[in-house]
């Protein structure tokens, strides 16, 4: 089953979101590193295996998987964010890393490829407007018997790197009935709730399906100024003052000051460290 394209998260992907990604890519990837070594402890991917990466971003996992299923083994990154595909496929280039390949795809439109012995995904299926028809689709491109691998973020209360900014922001600005501003669709928490995850996947045709939280300490920033520059970028409380335009503008300074005040006490010698709480799902295609 196909469906229409997320197209507002797209261009929204395609535009400030990149331009932020990257200019905190060394938060980004350090942070989201260590959940990636808990998935792929606990579900390893071995050599020789046919691995698609679903929302591979600048390609920094889909790399690290190339490495684990070696030169029998191939990868496939796909995005649906043509500037992150772009950069993904320079980068490979210049790793010199041959088993990997990238690709524009929205997997709630379709998937390339088929006959995947796993599919791995870090916070990349937390964006579709129609979820249950874009894991229909990724499941539908595994082999019978292959298996998933998913991280996704819980609850915001359970993030305190997102949900102190936000809070400090949500006491000055609400969210517009319009804006010209665009967001990422359902947002990075549309799969926090345990059994709504649960019944999309199973809904999908997903079999086996677990979740298993994983908890851990996220570096946000070397210092506080940017620690508070990077969650008034990324995340929701970065979402809320852009797509208030002018009057989040306005009101920055002010939420910035109080969101310093809220960082404070999480200030160590090597940084600010926040909690951050996922889920990793797990599950297989039947045989």
């Amino acid at each position: 089953m196909n469906v229409a394209a997320n197209s507002e998260a797209i261009d929204a992907w395609n535009g400030v979101l990149f331009d932020r990604w990257c200019q905190y890519r060394h938060l980004v990837s350090e942070g989201l590193r260590g959940f990636d070594d808990e998935a792929l402890t606990r579900q390893p991917v071995g050599p020789g295996e046919r691995v698609l990466e679903v929302g591979c971003g600048l390609g920094d996992t889909s790399r690290r998987l190339a490495g684990l299923v070696g030169k029998t083994g191939r990868v496939l990154g796909i995005d649906a964010a043509e500037r992150f595909v772009e950069a993904a496929r320079a980068e490979a280039l210049t790793a010199g890393v041959a088993n990997v390949e990238f690709e524009v795809a929205d997997a709630q439109a379709e998937v390339p490829g088929s006959d995947y012995d796993r599919v791995y995904s870090r916070t990349g299926t937390m964006f579709f407007e129609n979820p249950v028809p874009a894991m229909r689709n990724i499941r539908s491109a595994m082999r019978p018997g292959g298996l998933l691998s998913m991280i996704v973020w819980r609850q915001k209360v359970e993030n305190e790197m997102f949900h102190l900014a936000e809070r400090v922001a949500e006491r000055y600005l609400d969210h517009p009935d319009e804006t010209d501003e665009l967001t990422c669709g359902p947002g990075p928490f549309s799969m926090a709730n345990a059994d709504t995850t649960s019944g999309i996947m199973q809904a999908a045709g997903f079999e086996r399906v677990t979740l298993q939280r994983c908890d851990r300490s996220y570096r946000i920033g070397a210092d506080l100024p940017e620690a508070v520059a990077f969650t008034t970028a990324v995340g929701p409380a970065g979402e809320l003052i852009r797509v208030n335009e002018e009057h989040g503008a306005g009101l920055r300074p002010t939420i910035e000051a109080e969101i310093t005040a809220e960082l404070q006490p999480l200030l160590r010698e090597d940084g600010v460290w926040a909690g951050a709480s996922m889920w990793l799902v797990f599950a297989s295609n039947p045989g």
